[in-house]
């Protein structure tokens, strides 16, 4: 095992056995590098890497912390409603075309959509980065509501039901708005959740991306055991 491997599995024991307690401050890099007797450039290496594992967070001008960690567990149907302690923040509404690559295998339009961007978060920590896209010739109330709630809330208010769901879930590096919004270091591992609600509506068709650090967001799925053929 080398240095940096070292010092890292030991970062990682007092971290498990509590002597780095959840929100701590972990000692600087020149008192590591003092006490395990390896250069700076050693105990950054293996901050880095529990920085990557989702152990650490780092606070420009502060230091490290041992990252609190919070899984949610969520229907992979996306079809997810109101729960205590969830919050919803509206990033933007904007009229653009769909043009993640990650959604061709959905077959979305080729027109300017309006896109509906909020985050989701549990107990004040971000997990998930939601982007909409409906048709732009929607009632602006339902823009609203989109921004405001989930999407089946959003819907059922208004007496919608979803009435098909496809799903594309893959696992991803992090990149730009979605490492700042969850202060991740960029290609941190990701899962992303590109969707496609049709709906009792004929207006309404729902394409979406769902993006959610690995360590934050698990999904459940249910079969009807009389259809399955494994």
């Amino acid at each position: 095992m080398s240095l940096y491997e070292t010092v890292r599995e030991e970062l990682l024991r007092r971290v498990r056995n509590g002597t780095y307690a959840c929100d701590t401050l972990l000692p600087s890099v020149a008192t590591l590098s003092e006490e395990f007797g390896v250069s700076p450039i050693t105990v950054k290496r293996a901050l880095r890497d529990l920085r990557a594992a989702g152990v650490l967070v780092t606070i420009r001008g502060k230091g490290a912390y041992v990252k609190k960690q919070v899984r949610i567990l969520r229907q992979l149907d996306m079809r997810m409603h109101s729960l205590h302690g969830t919050d919803i923040s509206l990033i933007s509404v904007t009229r653009e075309k769909i043009s993640d690559p990650s959604m061709v295998s959905l077959a979305p339009p080729d027109q300017m959509m309006l896109c509906v961007r909020k985050v989701i978060s549990s107990d004040g920590a971000p997990f998930l980065y939601d982007a909409s896209y409906l048709s732009s010739n929607v009632e602006d109330e339902i823009v609203d509501e989109f921004g405001r709630n989930f999407i089946v809330d959003a819907l059922r208010k208004r007496e919608i039901r979803i009435v098909k769901t496809e799903i594309v879930v893959e696992a991803f590096p992090a990149t730009g708005k979605a490492a700042e919004i969850f202060d991740v270091p960029n290609g941190f591992p990701m899962l992303r959740r590109n969707y496609k609600m049709v709906t009792t509506d004929a207006n309404i068709t729902i394409y979406g991306v769902v993006q959610a650090p690995f360590d934050r967001l698990a999904c459940s799925i249910d079969f009807p055991t009389l259809a399955m053929e494994i």
